[in-house]
């Protein structure tokens, strides 16, 4: 036996320290709620943690994109809707200023009628949503991924001359009634392959935003796999340091009492 080094103590002193490390750590584990709360914990984990979260970061942003195409659409089939009511009542007062026991001052009501609608339609021509025209028939390439690929959203164009035409007609007479009448359902048959296209751009878009509703939480889950923390596992893996801290600094306390030992055999 020896007093100058008590090997004893040192290697009680050496697994104290470890396992207060791994106590420490397993308690940022715990609080944090993940398990990696330092590059040393899982370095390659890391690593695939850091694209995963910027993949998630740029999917969401391509959903609200894409929500706000839908959005955009479904203002664009709003307003087509009133312009469908309003080109139907003009086709109509077109068959009715036709009307062989109608007098100057009828048809000139009727074309009263029949202008304010197509001020109407020119007027929703003109609108926009947050700043971006709804009708100046552009094509609008809405972000669908996370990498930045496109959708061709169609645009619908209000200012056409099949809308323009119909609109600009003067029913005060028989023949101009007659041309209105061929003028607004040609503006009506634009009207139903523009409301076509709109819908289908709906649907593409519906489907773009589902994919990435579930990419996104797909790649969460990939992601929570490697970064949160198992309460149940890290909670047993934090009592059975908290033990080994306890033991291992009662054994250090008699480790270090070993020595004392040695005065008994000097007395």
């Amino acid at each position: 036996m020896v007093i100058s080094t008590n090997t004893s103590a040192q290697n009680a002193a050496s697994l104290l320290m470890q396992s207060s490390n791994n106590l420490s750590q397993s308690l940022a584990r715990l609080s944090s709620g993940s398990k990696i709360t330092s590059p040393a914990d899982d370095s390659a984990g890391l690593a695939v943690s850091m694209k995963l979260s910027a993949q998630i970061a740029r999917t969401g942003a391509a959903s609200n994109n894409v929500s706000n195409a839908i959005s955009f659409n479904q203002t664009q089939d709003g307003y087509l809707q009133q312009v469908n009511s309003a080109l139907t009542r003009m086709s109509e007062l077109s068959v009715s200023a036709q009307d062989v026991t109608k007098t100057t001052s009828d048809r000139a009501l009727y074309q009263q009628e029949f202008s304010t609608l197509g001020a109407y339609v020119n007027n929703v021509a003109t609108q926009s949503f947050n700043g971006v025209s709804l009708f100046n028939g552009n094509t609008l390439n809405v972000t669908a991924d996370s990498e930045g690929n496109t959708f061709s959203n169609l645009g619908v164009n209000l200012g056409a001359a099949s809308y323009s035409t119909a609109t600009a007609d003067d029913i005060t007479s028989i023949s101009g009634a007659q041309k209105a009448l061929t003028d607004t359902k040609a503006a009506i048959t634009q009207l139903a392959s523009d409301r076509a296209n709109i819908g289908s751009n709906e649907e593409t878009l519906g489907y773009y935003n589902n994919q990435l509703s579930s990419l996104k939480n797909n790649l969460s889950a990939a992601n929570s796999q490697i970064t949160d923390v198992d309460v149940a596992t890290e909670s047993t893996n934090y009592a059975k340091q908290n033990i080994l801290v306890q033991s291992g600094t009662a054994m250090l306390a008699q480790a270090n009492a070993v020595p004392q030992d040695m005065l008994k055999l000097l007395q």
